[in-house]
């Protein structure tokens, strides 16, 4: 896969890798703040945390797969990554006011993370 065109497999496979590695994180990090009671605040940047490490493996598996415009396809592995954790979570009621302050900050890391792991790849 060498071509620059569109390549919706192997996007699709960068944001399942990215979206295993959340599942995966968020599991060890629920078990760490069940069992360390860490705050609401810290478990919120930790949050974040996962969420840039997922994008950045991401973006660096889109780049390896597609091998050309790495920083677009890890740009767009980011983005896309952050447009279907908002979809998933207006689709399950998540409260919008309380999530809307949070957005900003979260499409910025996703997408910086997706970017530097194209980059990176």
């Amino acid at each position: 896969m060498s071509s620059s065109r569109f390549q919706p497999k192997a996007l699709l496979t960068s944001l399942l890798i990215s979206y295993l590695i959340s599942g995966i994180l968020l599991l060890f990090l629920s078990f760490a703040v069940w069992k360390m009671q860490i705050s609401e605040q810290m478990t919120g940047t930790l949050i974040l945390g996962v969420y840039a490490l997922s994008c950045l493996v991401g973006g660096f598996a889109s780049a390896r797969l597609i091998r050309s415009r790495r920083f677009f396809w890890g740009l767009l592995t980011g983005l896309l990554y952050v447009l279907v954790l908002v979809a998933v979570s207006w689709l399950f009621g998540q409260e919008e006011s309380r999530y809307s302050s949070r957005l900003i900050p979260i499409v910025i890391c996703c997408a910086v993370s997706g970017m530097i792991g194209g980059i990176a790849g």
